[in-house]
């Protein structure tokens, strides 16, 4: 009866019968990009009803790095690897900067007709590049079929795979930034602080060069605590050589005011390419 109904009403459509049902197009498979560490991040889920558009801010994996290349990637897995590749483009001309700080603005908009333009912008210099791709990548429908089932079916092996890649992406990332926190503090940091730091480093650094992620976890839990110390210890220095002599503190007709501050995250998106 369904069925039939379902007929019915597309007969009644196209007959121009039938004027208050809206067909709806969806995406047949998620749409995303390859980020740091082969992850597959999507930006349009499957079934998303079209037309459609979605950005997401990401940025850059190594130090003055001038160009990104954006792979894009239909499926359902959780590496970009397993999934069907659609195309790639380079954004090139990014502005020399650490890793982590050039905005990076990746947008997917797919059209009525399924057609989806991916493109990549550079905030800083204006600079976009972008590609066209049919959305539905020639695929059948039973190749479709074929791709969510076998996503459900490796789910269990592809979760590892990707936290396995993150925590090597989180650790990499740390030890750069705890190189970058010794160099900026220089003479400012405590000696043994900045030695217990180094240390940390070179135990994480040893962990990331082998497949062992709980080495590579706790190693990078040790080095944040010692990076913690580093900071307090270069903090209460610094407050120590701004007190006068003969001042401990605030006299008894100072008032002292405890506020809370709420710390605002300006790059809560952002990913590395």
């Amino acid at each position: 009866e369904v069925v039939a109904m379902g007929a019915a009403i597309q007969a009644g459509v196209l007959q121009g019968d039938v004027k208050d049902v809206v067909l709806l197009d969806v995406t047949p498979l998620s749409l995303g990009i390859e980020t740091l560490g082969g992850v597959f991040t999507r930006l349009i889920d499957r079934n998303t009803t079209i037309p459609t558009k979605k950005g997401q801010v990401f940025s850059t994996a190594d130090d003055n790095q001038s160009a990104v290349t954006i792979s894009v990637y239909q499926g359902e897995r959780e590496m970009a690897s397993d999934n069907k590749h659609l195309g790639q483009f380079n954004l090139e001309g990014i502005a020399p900067a650490p890793r982590g700080v050039p905005q990076i603005e990746v947008t997917f908009d797919i059209d009525a007709n399924g057609i989806v333009k991916v493109s990549a912008k550079d905030k800083a210099t204006g600079k976009e590049q972008e590609i066209r791709i049919q959305a539905s990548g020639g695929l059948e429908d039973s190749e479709i079929d074929r791709m969510v089932n076998d996503a459900e079916a490796n789910a269990e092996e592809d979760k590892k795979r990707r936290e396995a890649a993150e925590t090597r992406n989180q650790g990499e990332a740390l030890a750069h930034g705890a190189e970058k926190a010794i160099a900026d503090l220089g003479d400012k940091a405590d000696p043994d602080a900045k030695a217990e730091v180094e240390a940390g480093i070179a135990e994480l650094k040893e962990a990331l060069a082998g497949d062992d992620m709980e080495a590579i976890s706790s190693t990078s839990a040790a080095l944040s605590q010692s990076m913690m110390k580093m900071g307090e210890a270069a903090y209460q220095a610094e407050g120590d050589a701004s007190v006068p002599t003969g001042e401990d503190g605030p006299s008894d007709d100072e008032t002292v005011v405890d506020a809370d501050f709420e710390e605002v995250d300006g790059a809560g998106d952002d990913q590395r390419k």
